[in-house]
């Protein structure tokens, strides 16, 4: 009540029920005009057809249609440049109503941001980067420091390490060579077996090569 109180005395309204209240207007004066425009011109067109039709045989009556006609042309031209202006407003009123909504989305996200960041400032951010990047490189060193310390009075001369690394090498590499030498060869039992035949028929025909050799001397 208080709200209509307001409006009708010229109180501020919400801008965008306004807007869609006009919006609906527009759009039902539009859906007025359409429905004109279409009982117009079926007037048009039935005055065309009586022109016509009395085109030859009552040319009076055939005049007043097509002046009757004429009118009506100039009248539906009116309502045509009625309805594109309403529609502009309505394309206007859409527009107009789209950009103020998304000022207000882009407003809560910038008051949005503003609570998010609160008092923090980029002097801020430089120095706690620099804090970290500090306390970074102590850890390393102090990683370092500990590190360093497990030969700490140690002698170690670099040329004897690399000879005893050398000589390792050397003592696998001989392990591994010796190891190869007795490896025993594996032979397929086929073949084996094949060999033990072809041997025992190669004695054979010595045997008998042997008695042959035997039986000429005899004689």
């Amino acid at each position: 009540m208080m709200a209509g109180f307001m409006s009708y005395f010229g109180g501020r309204r919400d801008a965008k029920q306004s807007s869609r209240d006009a919006i609906v207007t527009l759009r039902q004066q539009l859906q007025m005009l359409e429905k004109k425009e279409e009982h117009l011109q079926k007037r048009i067109d039935e005055d065309l057809k009586k022109a016509k039709a009395n085109a030859v045989t009552n040319k009076a009556v055939a005049t007043v249609a097509l002046k009757a006609k004429k009118a009506k042309e100039i009248e539906m031209e009116r309502l045509q440049g009625t309805r594109f202006q309403l529609e502009m407003q309505i394309n206007t009123l859409e527009s107009a109503s789209f950009n103020a909504e998304t000022m207000a989305a882009m407003k809560k996200a910038s008051s949005a941001l503003k609570d998010i960041h609160g008092k923090l400032t980029i002097d801020k951010v430089d120095t706690t980067m620099a804090d970290i990047q500090e306390q970074t490189q102590l850890a390393n060193e102090v990683s370092e420091a500990i590190s360093s310390q497990g030969y700490a009075g140690i002698d170690i001369d670099d040329e004897e390490l690399k000879q005893e690394l050398a000589d390792l090498e050397q003592d696998e590499l001989n392990e591994r060579l010796a190891g190869a030498e007795h490896v025993p060869i594996h032979h397929p039992a086929g073949a084996s077996r094949y060999e033990d035949k072809a041997k025992q028929t190669e004695e054979d025909d010595e045997a008998v090569q042997l008695k042959e050799l035997q039986a000429a001397l005899a004689m």
